[in-house]
């Protein structure tokens, strides 16, 4: 469980004249920052960090940002599990994670608002030279090769799915996320549904006991050791996956189905759990049902976690505002960036839910 959170302004650089936010230290593999912010003349910085699933469109997002507002945050893509940590610290103006906090977890700390503020696809990335169609892999067969079950690229479960396909008689090398993270919940959490055995040990989270592979530290260790290994398979968002032009496998869905993951095959997931998501935010989106034809069934929502209360209320505000725009223009680049346009009802209800933050104790204008 998450320890109790104190929120404080440790983590955060504020300059008298403005307040300034954007990612910054972004590159094609590393969407984290090299060094913490630090102030310059007419410039504040907000100090974030966490998910790897949603670098690059906060990226995108605040250089769009900072051209009208100039405003500028500091955030580094560390995994989601580790953003959390430093929050509960008091390190961080907010965190961004592809898990929200259960109750549970929510009793013990300061009150905070999860917001969800894009979705989009956990694609499954493959080394296998010479395939001329994408590979296609059912959640069983997926969480068997996670298992350490099947474990050749000739098993009789991938060569079922795949007729007429050519593959090697090559072990599979099994990459995992080995820091705590957002896409391992949403992969983890897919093969939980998927997959009975998996569901009973070893289950999802942030991080679980792998019962085969290798581990690699971020999405873009993950990429640069599928990329290098032959034979190799592992998981991570569809950005990165595009970015680096890596084959990407088709996952059936309950409709039976072979489903690319794209932003339209996430919405059309996300759609489906649209009523349940309008009476808890929280909801997975993996695995919709027999009716979403269509629907790539890897799919989760990537969240911001928000300090209800703030001593600093015009930087709460100046915070308030950025979000609003994510809510809105913001969601016009998501599916250009490989992510989904969310819901209209979900995204009115991360609008109330700004509502909820105050400054010194008073709504904010």
């Amino acid at each position: 469980m998450v320890g109790k959170l104190t929120f404080n302004a440790a983590g955060i650089v504020l300059s008298a004249a403005l307040v300034c936010f954007a990612v910054v230290g972004c590159n094609s593999e590393d969407y984290s920052a090299k060094e913490p912010a630090v102030a310059t003349t007419n410039i504040g910085t907000f100090g974030a960090a966490g998910s790897t699933f949603i670098a690059p469109l906060f990226s995108r997002w605040s250089n769009d940002y900072v051209k009208d507002h100039h405003m500028r945050v500091n955030y580094r893509s560390i995994g989601s599990g580790a953003g959390l940590n430093e929050l509960k610290e008091g390190l961080l103006t907010f965190a961004a994670s592809d898990a929200p906090l259960n109750d549970a977890q929510l009793k013990d700390l300061l009150p905070l608002v999860q917001i969800p503020v894009t979705g989009g696809p956990v694609c499954v990335i493959y080394n296998l030279a010479g395939l001329s169609a994408p590979l296609k892999l059912s959640g069983k067969t997926l969480a068997g090769i996670y298992a350490g079950q099947v474990k050749s690229w000739q098993d009789p479960a991938i060569t079922k799915e795949n007729p007429g396909v050519k593959l090697p008689n090559t072990a599979i090398i099994v990459i995992y996320r080995l820091d705590g993270s957002g896409t391992t919940s949403i992969f983890t959490t897919y093969l939980s549904s998927a997959s009975q055995s998996w569901s009973t040990s070893p289950g999802h989270g942030l991080s679980v006991q792998w019962p085969a592979g290798t581990g690699q530290i971020g999405s873009a260790r993950v990429l640069a050791t599928v990329k290098q290994t032959p034979g190799a398979i592992g998981y991570l968002e569809l950005s990165y996956a595009k970015q680096a032009g890596v084959p990407v496998a088709s996952i059936e869905n309950k409709a039976g189905e072979f489903i690319a993951p794209s932003p339209v095959s996430a919405g059309l997931a996300i759609d489906a759990f649209k009523e349940a998501l309008i009476k808890d935010l929280r909801t997975p989106t993996v695995d919709p049902p027999v009716s979403a034809k269509g629907a790539y069934p890897i799919t989760g929502l990537s969240f911001i976690l928000i300090p209800k209360e703030s001593n600093l209320p015009d930087q709460q505000r100046a915070f308030k505002d950025f979000v609003i725009y994510c809510l809105n223009d913001g969601q016009n680049s998501a599916e250009a960036m490989s992510y989904t346009r969310l819901p209209a009802p979900v995204l009115r209800q991360g609008q109330t839910l700004l509502a909820q933050l105050t400054g010194n104790g008073k709504p904010l204008n």
